[in-house]
């Protein structure tokens, strides 16, 4: 018998492949609308925010410590008699009254020697050790212990600010070298007018624009050379007709006349990067009627808000006639509210000292307020080197 193949029954492959396919086509659609598996995320460490040294310093701090960080002293102010060398009563009114800096005159300095030994006891104790050396009439170190002398900075105007900035430069390399390490200089003023004399030739130019380019530059030739600079004296002191030092001198201008004339080299010198400025004894009728280190608008208001300065703020010194009457507690408490930070030959360290106490325990003064300034003075001190 012969064997035949049957025939392959094509319709039957021809539908188990339309079912297979079909059954393809429904798993596709089914996987496509599965969710997609949520991976739980694994959880990291916040990292812990780097602690501020300042504030660090600052809760280690007494309530009177904090007090005397807003001081700036003659060191006369501690012991009644010329100070030319750190004796056991300096040494002992220093534990006593930490104070933030001392301001060095001629009488300090006797020879290079001398100074240097001084200045380097004094770095013992983390000051700022400061001195008005501006060059020309305003000279402590060029006129006692024989650093390079230069004349007053108006002489220069002409040579630009390369001139500008190598003075600079000059002046505080030749301070840090006899271990200052505060100069309170440039002068920000403007000698806008020809009577006074006050500022006069203490100023960079007479012209507003001219003075902000080199003002600019000198602060950066003290930085330069690793000093702290301070500008001087807020909002301007070129355009008065009194002295500060001997009564109440007057800027008659508005605010908007100051934006545009005499706040030009502070503008100018806070972009460059100054550390300080100093408020002067000036009074602004047209803004407040009182001497500016005392106005809030002006020192709150103005410096630290609309011009964003965010170093620290100083007086000029307190014994002057345009700081007004009163005992130096009383000038201090009033500039603290105003806004600033560091207060300026203080003849009375005690009385001050006892003065701001007594303004926090009654809240005429914060515990805020004494802290922010502290702050600053602190992390200016650790910019430095100083702590």
């Amino acid at each position: 018998m012969e064997n035949r193949i049957s025939p392959v029954p094509w319709a039957l492959v021809a539908l188990l492949l339309v079912i297979l396919a079909g059954l393809v086509v429904l798993r596709l659609f089914a996987a496509a609308e599965e969710p997609e598996p949520v991976s739980t995320p694994v959880p990291t460490a916040t990292p812990s925010p780097t602690p501020d040294p300042a504030e660090r310093m600052l809760k280690g701090l007494t309530q009177q410590e904090k007090i005397c960080q807003l001081l700036v002293i003659h060191p006369e102010a501690l012991t009644g008699k010329t100070v030319t060398k750190m004796d056991e009563t300096l040494e002992a009114a220093l534990e006593e009254y930490p104070v933030c800096g001392v301001l060095l005159d001629n009488a300090n300095m006797k020879s290079r020697e001398q100074l240097t030994e001084l200045t380097e006891a004094l770095q013992e104790h983390d000051m700022l050790i400061t001195v008005d050396e501006e060059g020309g009439r305003v000279a402590r170190l060029m006129t006692s212990v024989g650093t390079t002398w230069l004349g007053s900075m108006y002489s220069y105007r002409n040579g630009g600010t390369e001139t500008a900035y190598q003075n600079a430069l000059t002046i505080g390399t030749d301070l840090i070298a006899c271990g200052f390490n505060t100069d309170f200089a440039p002068v920000a003023d403007v000698w806008s007018n020809p009577k006074n004399t006050v500022i006069g030739d203490r100023a960079y130019s007479d012209d507003f624009d001219e003075a902000a380019e080199l003002v600019a530059a000198a602060v950066k030739g003290f930085h330069e050379a690793g000093a702290i600079c301070c500008l001087k004296h807020f909002p301007g002191h070129g355009s008065t007709l009194t002295d500060s030092h001997e009564g109440t001198a007057i800027v008659d201008q508005t605010l908007e006349e100051l934006r545009t004339h005499d706040l030009k080299p502070f503008v100018s010198g806070i972009e460059a990067g100054a550390d300080l400025v100093m408020v002067g004894h000036l009074t602004v009728p047209k803004v407040d009627d009182v001497p500016a280190c005392m106005s809030k608008k002006l020192v709150t208001n103005l410096l630290r808000k609309e011009l964003g300065f965010d170093g620290v703020i100083i007086t000029d010194g307190l014994q002057m006639a345009g700081a007004g009457s009163g005992s130096d507690g009383e000038k201090a408490v009033k500039c603290l509210q105003a806004g600033c930070d560091l207060l300026l030959e203080v003849s009375d360290v005690k009385g001050t000292v006892d003065a701001i106490q007594a303004a926090l325990d009654d809240g005429t003064l914060t515990q805020k307020r004494l802290d922010e300034s502290v702050l600053r003075v602190l992390r200016l001190k650790l910019a430095y080197g100083i702590l």
